[in-house]
C-alpha cells in the first residue's frame, strides 16, 4: 500500500473593495488617529460603522467621533498566533466597546496572559507609528489600571509602547464628526485573503499522484458501472461504492471545453492569454484540467486531440505539476458524440 501523501497548501488572492462615504470616513480617521462611528436610527451609535441600518435598512450618514478608551465586553485567548495576526506573541483576541459607543470592536489586546484579561478590563487604543487608512492603523489594545493609565507592560517585541506614559486617557465625549480631513480620504482597499493549510490526499489520490513520478496517469474503475474516474476519488461518485482497481489513462485525450485566460497570476510565470481547458483523457470518464500550449490561444477547440508534455526528470514529483502541459498530437478532431457525456 503506498504511503499516503499530505503537503501544505497556501489559497490566497487579492481582494479589492472600494469604499463608499461611511467606510472612506472611518478608515480616513484611523489614518489620522480619530475612531468613528455612525448613528443609527434608534440613536445608538454602532462602532465599526455600516452604511445601513441593521434594523430599518435605512442609509446611516450621521458620523460621530468616539473616545480611544473602552471596555472588553468578551474575550478568547490566543496561545499560539499565526503568521499575519496582529501581535507575535500570545496575546487575547477582544471585543471593546469604546467609551460612547453602543456596540462593540473586534481586536488584539497585548497581555501577559490569560490571567490579565475579563469581561470589563479597561483598555485602549496603541496606534502605529505609521498608518494608511486600515483597521491596521491600530495595532492591538493596551490595558488602563484603575487611575486610567497605561499599565507599562512591554509589547510583544519586547518595546514599551510610545502611548505608555504616565497620563491618563480622559474618555471623549461623542461628537458629531463632518467624515472630512486634511489630505486625501481612503477610497478604496485590497487586502490579501489567505488560508493556510496542509491537504492530506487519501489512499485512491496518492496513488495517482505517485504514479505521476513516472510519468504515468492513473485512474480507478467502479467495480458496478465501470467508470474509470481521474484523478481518483476512492469511490464511484455515481454508485457510491468502493473503488480499487486501478486503470492506467491517457497520457492523450480530447478538449471538451476550455476557457481564455487574459488575467496574470501571481507567482505564475505563464504569458497571457493562455488557455486552460477540460480534457477527457483516453480511457477516463472524468476530464482533468490543465493548460495547453503548442498552439496559438485562439486555435483551441472543442475536440481537439491533445498529449501530455512532461517535466524533465529532476521535476517529476507527486504533484499535477509534473504535467507541464498538453500538446495537440496531429490527429483529426474527435467527433462530439465520441465526448458530450464529459462536457
Amino acid at each position: 500500500m503506498p504511503e499516503v501523501l499530505s503537503a501544505p497548501l497556501v489559497v490566497e488572492f487579492p481582494f479589492t473593495r472600494s469604499l463608499g462615504p461611511v467606510q472612506s470616513a472611518f478608515l480616513t480617521g484611523l489614518r489620522e488617529r480619530t475612531l468613528l462611528g455612525v448613528r443609527a436610527s434608534d440613536g445608538r451609535i454602532l462602532m465599526p460603522p455600516v452604511e445601513y441600518d441593521p434594523v430599518t435598512a435605512e442609509e446611516l450618514r450621521d458620523l460621530v467621533e468616539v473616545a480611544g478608551t473602552g471596555t472588553v465586553t468578551t474575550w478568547a485567548w490566543n496561545p499560539h498566533p499565526r503568521p499575519g495576526q496582529p501581535l507575535t506573541a500570545p496575546f487575547a483576541w477582544v471585543l471593546v466597546r469604546l467609551d460612547g459607543a453602543d456596540t462593540a470592536l473586534l481586536h488584539a489586546l497585548d497581555a501577559r496572559g490569560p490571567e490579565e484579561v475579563s469581561s470589563g478590563t479597561r483598555v485602549r487604543v496603541r496606534w502605529a507609528a505609521e498608518r494608511r487608512g486600515a483597521i491596521t492603523d491600530i495595532v492591538c489594545f493596551e490595558r488602563l489600571d484603575e487611575g486610567g493609565r497605561p499599565d507599562g507592560h512591554a509589547d510583544s517585541q519586547g518595546k514599551k509602547s510610545r502611548q505608555s506614559d504616565n497620563r491618563p486617557e480622559r474618555p471623549r465625549a461623542t461628537t458629531p464628526h463632518t467624515g472630512r480631513f486634511d489630505g486625501d480620504p481612503v477610497t478604496g482597499i485590497v487586502t490579501a485573503a489567505r488560508l493556510d493549510y496542509t491537504y492530506t490526499s487519501g489512499r485512491a489520490q496518492s496513488r495517482f499522484l505517485t504514479a505521476l513520478t513516472g510519468r504515468r496517469i492513473i485512474g480507478e474503475r467502479c467495480p458496478d458501472c465501470r467508470k474509470t474516474y481521474v484523478p481518483p476519488r476512492g469511490a464511484c461518485p455515481t454508485c457510491g461504492v468502493a473503488t480499487d482497481e486501478q486503470v492506467e489513462v491517457g497520457p492523450r485525450g480530447t478538449v471538451t471545453t476550455y476557457c481564455v485566460v487574459n488575467v496574470k497570476a501571481r507567482n505564475l510565470d505563464i504569458e497571457v492569454p493562455y488557455v486552460y481547458a477540460h480534457i477527457a483523457l483516453d480511457g477516463a470518464d472524468l476530464g482533468l484540467h490543465a493548460r495547453i500550449g503548442g498552439i496559438p490561444y485562439d486555435q483551441v477547440r472543442m475536440g481537439l486531440r491533445v498529449e501530455a508534455v512532461w517535466v524533465d526528470d529532476d521535476r517529476l514529483a507527486p504533484t499535477l505539476a509534473s504535467v507541464d502541459h498538453f500538446r495537440p498530437t496531429g490527429e483529426p478532431d474527435a467527433d462530439y458524440d465520441t465526448y458530450k457525456e464529459l462536457l
